[in-house]
């Protein structure tokens, strides 16, 4: 049986794309020979200071090919990238240095007073190499050395052992509540679970020599992940389009600016860029349709151009991590209209599971409502809440949403949470996130929503997103969390924190006539508080502590 190892899978495809122009971030270009030369390098620097295999290597940066390169130099020694995000706080910070138990860092110099101060708590974590940024300067971690003098003193040969479709690739996760955990997958799954299995967009390749066929066929496609590479997602996204051939364009802005990205699509001839939801999609429709107003009437308009940028070759804007509510693709299309939309439904410990469907005219009184839905490959389903085996396609059965096959291994260094979230029932290992959903007659799945944020009103069971999307579908909302408030009579009542459309300050009757539209009378907000600006956690992800303690406050 035929071994699909990354670094493997990634040298054939080098071998055969030579000189062609692979990856870009900023000013920086690669081709295939000069990337996997580079990634060489760092390889042997990492294994002449005393990393293995198994080793566990810290990747603490912003977007930029030295992200890229180092995940591909520690897959060539069997060793594990571990994604730290840069957001963390010093405690947060110390806390996965601790958990991931690292050996080796490959960090920006910018962060360097953050690992000196922790330095000494992590005697495990030898090995430092820092990359130059352009952030004040402040004194290096004692002992790092300079990411360009060890490549400049390595070989850009190969010459490493043997590798194995079970050689880990870990990626941390925060979600949604708790501390970052790290979710292990075995190389061949998560490429065929989350990666794309190197026909992105296509079938997946049936052995690992066929891959080496995307780096010389005539049509390349060219991805841009919007979100940062220390996202699994994102760098799904890179290195699943990577490994199927196409062109990699990575946004290496420190702070998103929707204008800027645009600029850049038009600039690199940009096929696809995958985003984050709401958040990056709504300022990304306001930046197109700024473009379109501020265009002159002699610029033309003509074709795919879209006001000031030609968008010409953009073909795809996807979502992953989050969904995007229809409200906010009504506004892309209607900007871009020879755009193709599409959700993705996915996390850490599932992988990559499906495409959105187009809503339903469904009855706002259906359990579905205005809730998305996702073609899924025939590894996923839903289980039952009390039996945990299949519901029937077509019951309207609420249940957990769960995906066999390719999964992960489990939670590094958490037997507790890996046995509650990768159950075996009647022989099949299954891993259930935590998504509720139900499962259409031709196979569709409705996603719910997580049941740990799901509201309880008078018996009725009511899911944030659904209520989220009717208010996002109202034109002075730009942003907004649903939340459930304590309730002497109902248990809870159901609040909306909106941030409002600059200019604008919509009143909550407003709100609920609007929402009373698109919805059931009892998922109706009973209050609305609005805010400067929504929270959202340090992995970008709806804070709904912080929005609970926002609507007790305010309602």
């Amino acid at each position: 049986m035929a071994d699909f190892n990354l670094a493997d899978l990634w040298e054939l495809l080098a071998d055969a794309g030579g000189d062609t122009e692979v990856l870009v971030a900023g000013d920086q270009r690669r081709t295939y020979k000069e990337l996997d030369a580079r990634a060489n390098r760092l390889a042997h620097h990492l294994a002449e200071s005393g990393v293995g295999p198994g080793d566990h290597i810290g990747l603490y940066s912003f977007n930029r090919v030295e992200f890229v390169e180092a995940l591909l130099a520690a897959w060539k020694i069997r060793a594990v990238p571990v994604n730290i995000n840069y957001r963390y706080v010093e405690a947060e910070l110390a806390y996965l240095l601790g958990d991931a138990d690292l050996v080796a860092m490959v960090y920006e110099r910018g962060y360097a007073d953050r690992l000196s101060a922790l330095a000494a708590d992590f005697p495990g974590l030898k090995t430092y190499v820092s990359i130059a940024d352009d952030q004040p300067a402040v004194p290096d971690v004692p002992g790092a050395v300079d990411y360009e003098e060890a490549l400049a003193a390595a070989s850009p040969e190969r010459g490493f052992g043997p590798r194995s479709a079970d050689d880990r690739y870990v990626v941390y996760t925060g979600g949604t509540t708790g501390m970052p955990k790290g979710t292990m997958w075995r190389h061949e799954d998560i490429f065929f679970g989350a990666m794309g299995g190197g026909g992105w967009p296509g079938t997946p390749i049936a052995t690992p020599e066929a891959i080496a066929g995307n780096a010389v066929r005539d049509f390349r496609l060219t991805f841009m992940p919007a979100a940062p590479l220390m996202h699994g997602a994102a760098q799904w996204f890179a290195v699943g389009g990577l490994l199927a051939g196409n062109r990699v364009v990575l946004y290496t802005a420190r702070k998103y600016d929707a204008a800027d990205l645009l600029s850049i699509a038009e600039r690199e001839q940009v096929s696809s860029i995958q985003i984050v939801g709401d958040a990056m999609g709504r300022p990304l429709a306001d930046a197109a349709r700024r473009g379109r107003s501020e265009a002159t009437s002699n610029m033309g308009g003509g074709g795919r151009r879209v006001g000031s940028y030609d968008l010409s070759k953009l073909y795809v804007v996807g979502s992953g991590g989050a969904v995007l509510s229809e409200a906010v693709k009504d506004e892309l299309r209607a900007v871009v209209p020879h755009l193709m939309i599409n959700d993705s439904y996915g996390s850490s410990e599932l992988g990559a599971g499906g495409s959105g469907v187009p809503k339903k005219d469904a009855d706002k009184d259906d359990a579905a409502g205005n809730a998305p839905r996702f073609a899924m490959g025939p590894q996923i389903t839903v289980l039952d809440q009390e039996t945990m085996r299949p519901v029937e396609p077509g019951s309207g059965v609420v249940g957990r949403i769960a995906r066999t096959g390719h999964i992960p291994l489990g939670y590094w260094k958490d037997e507790v949470k890996t046995a509650a979230t990768f159950p075996t029932v009647d022989g099949v290992r299954y891993v259930v996130p935590g998504d509720f959903g139900m499962i259409e007659a031709d196979g569709t799945i409705v996603m719910l929503g997580r049941g740990s944020v799901c509201i309880n009103s008078g018996g009725e069971k009511i899911y944030p997103e659904e209520v989220e999307s009717a208010l996002k579908a109202h034109p002075d909302v730009f942003d907004c969390i649903v939340v459930g408030v304590p309730d002497e009579r109902w248990g809870a009542r159901v609040v909306g924190v909106v941030q409002p459309r600059e200019g604008t300050a919509p009143t909550y009757d407003d709100l609920a006539a609007h929402s009373r539209t698109l919805l059931a009378g009892y998922k109706v907000p009973r209050a609305v508080v609005l805010v400067d600006e929504i929270g959202r956690t340090n992995v970008g992800k709806a804070d709904y502590a912080w929005a609970s303690r926002v609507a007790a406050q305010g309602s």
